[in-house]
């Protein structure tokens, strides 16, 4: 369990931050970045969340999206605790095969339900689907982070995160279509329509 007893401690005042080894970072630093953009994706499935949880129609996806709120705060665990042979005093806790499993098993579940696309998908439709969308692209910015990343620092970047990210941002994807009445509300692209 996780007892927050002081939200502020001032031991960031100098620009750094604490990684879950205890080991401090720039708040610049890419590992930072990485799992403060998965957070900043959580939010942002929080915030599609608000639609989604007030329509009984859609309490199923609701029940999926909170799942994956939870896995992407063990993802951001995941990512704020570097691997290494140091002994921490606790199990650092790592996206698994499972995780990943599962969110293909929902995609699959909603895609079923969609009829097959001849045109790219603009952003919007429904309030829940438009909420999607942005979570959608804040969580394929937080895989190119992972995945540079894990360039930058082999080994370091487990193949469960990365997979976990890729999975998710196409979740997302079909997620936004389904609410968007299985596909039939989607708003699509028109190339050069405007010219």
């Amino acid at each position: 369990m996780v007892i927050l007893t002081k939200i502020y401690t001032k031991t960031g005042d100098d620009g750094t931050t604490g990684l879950g080894s205890g080991e401090r970072r720039k708040k610049f630093d890419l590992r930072v970045e990485a799992y403060g953009t998965v957070d900043e994706t959580n939010a942002a499935v929080g915030m599609a969340r608000l639609s989604t949880g007030a329509d009984p129609a859609l309490a199923d996806l609701d029940a999926m999206l909170m799942r994956i709120q939870n896995d992407l705060f063990d993802l951001g665990a995941d990512l704020s605790t570097p691997p290494t042979d140091e002994d921490l005093g606790y199990e650092p806790l790592r996206i698994v095969e499972a995780q990943v499993t599962r969110l293909e098993a929902e995609i699959d579940q909603l895609n079923a339900d969609l009829s097959p696309l001849n045109s790219f998908v603009l952003p919007g439709g429904s309030p829940a689907a438009t909420a999607l969308h942005m979570a959608r692209t804040i969580s394929r910015r937080a895989e190119r982070l992972s995945v540079e990343l894990a360039d930058q620092e082999p080994a370091m970047v487990s193949s469960h995160v990365r997979q976990y990210l890729n999975r998710l941002s196409d979740f997302l994807f079909v997620a936004s279509r389904w609410t968007n009445d299985k596909g039939a509300a989607d708003v699509l692209w028109v190339p050069g329509k405007n010219r």
